[in-house]
């Protein structure tokens, strides 16, 4: 399986949201918890091209964005073969 990396806060709805995806499609995954590191939270934002919401997702490296675009990905059959 892939390496999956999530970076979240615990109240956010969409990080929820993101990982209950995840969890459906049987994906184990690393939760990066940004909420009271500001640290963790500036190297997210690197990693996503200055994206500085969450849920930021990478698959194997590879930046996939937020909650929306995960879901879009599903829906339009993308994340499967990712994740493959």
């Amino acid at each position: 399986m892939k390496n999956v990396e999530i970076y979240t806060t615990q109240t956010c709805p969409y990080c929820i949201a993101a990982k209950q995806l995840l969890r459906k499609k049987g994906v184990q995954y690393t939760e990066i918890d940004v909420g009271r590191d500001p640290t963790l939270r500036d190297a997210m934002t690197r990693r996503a091209n200055g994206g500085r919401t969450v849920p930021q997702i990478f698959i194997d490296g590879s930046h996939i964005g937020g909650c929306d675009d995960l879901h879009a990905l599903d829906y339009a059959g993308g994340l499967d073969p990712l994740l493959a």
